[in-house]
């Protein structure tokens, strides 16, 4: 829901009222829990969206930064890149299948897995006469 509420401020070029807006609308959105209000809720959604975007504009304008501005283009590309990455739409070359996590939890031995193994390999204890229920019957 809130995929259009994004930073802002020091970005070349600077922020349209268009992108204020929108994430304005999604914050409103989130806050309200409304995708599109009802008629009897119209009015006030409206008037908050409003409210919003004028507060967002004010504070955007009023930031200042010594920090050289960030290219959108460039930040667009590392985003998606992270995003290919992230959702599995861009794999590493290393391995296509996708399995590549599984293996590295297969391959690690647990912290018990070596008492486990002893306890395999060692017979069970050898059942007396005397502790079988079956020879008390006799």
């Amino acid at each position: 829901m809130c995929r259009n509420i994004r930073t802002l401020f020091n970005f070349e070029p600077v922020a349209s009222d268009q992108e204020i807006r929108d994430a304005s609308l999604q914050f409103v959105r989130k806050l309200s829990g409304f995708n599109a209000p009802s008629k009897a809720n119209e009015a006030a959604f409206h008037r908050a969206v409003d409210d919003v975007t004028r507060a967002a504009t004010t504070l955007v304008n009023a930031l200042v930064t010594t920090a050289e501005p960030r290219n959108r283009d460039v930040e667009a590309k590392k985003a998606k890149a992270r995003a290919a990455v992230r959702f599995g739409t861009e794999r590493k070359p290393e391995r296509r299948d996708g399995l590549a996590h599984l293996e590295l939890i297969i391959r690690q031995p647990s912290p018990c897995a070596s008492r486990a193994a002893s306890r395999i390999d060692r017979p069970p204890p050898s059942m007396s006469s005397t502790s079988c229920c079956f020879n008390s019957a006799q």
